[in-house]
């Protein structure tokens, strides 16, 4: 396996998290969130810190944290919006198996229900799911080492097709 990290990325509500905590418990391995990196940081909500700061400024905190992190043998769970920057993308890259949880934008759609709350960056006021879905999707196919396509999998199955996905 390329690295010793497994790092999840996907849009929010792609599962990164439960499944990326459940995975690291299966295999061994340690568990990082990088969304709780951040608040642990700034002692603040994700959603706090995108109002006070706004979304391009939370980009550039969530870059300089995933830019920085180090780990070994842990499954890395970052936020959606980590692929918005290259430099950190490009470290994770190094630091292990970049694996895209894919699920359809009608699911997120539905698991999405308070996106504002939940800490999503939206960098226009009018910004839809279809709207970051259609920006996003490219992003995560370029940086991906692997798919795994999640639609229609419990969090269990999940796990199983990241686990093999990544040779384990």
């Amino acid at each position: 396996m390329k690295g010793s990290n497994i790092i999840l990325i996907g849009m929010p509500a792609s599962g990164k998290s439960t499944a990326g905590v459940l995975l690291a418990k299966a295999i061994g391995y340690g568990f990082i969130d990088t969304d709780l990196l951040i608040q642990n940081d700034r002692k603040a909500l994700l959603c706090d810190i995108i109002a006070q700061k706004g979304a391009e400024q939370f980009i550039a905190i969530e870059e300089s944290v995933n830019a920085d992190l180090w780990a070994e043998r842990c499954v890395i769970a970052t936020g959606g919006s980590v692929v918005y920057g290259e430099k950190a993308m490009r470290h994770l890259k190094e630091l292990g198996l970049v694996v895209y949880l894919r699920l359809s934008e009608k699911t997120l759609e539905s698991r999405l229900k308070n996106i504002f709350r939940r800490g999503v960056v939206m960098r226009r006021p009018s910004e839809t799911v279809a709207d970051l879905y259609a920006e996003r999707v490219p992003l995560y196919e370029k940086y991906a080492d692997v798919t795994v396509n999640c639609e229609g999998l419990s969090v269990e199955d999940t796990v199983r097709a990241v686990a093999e996905a990544a040779g384990l």
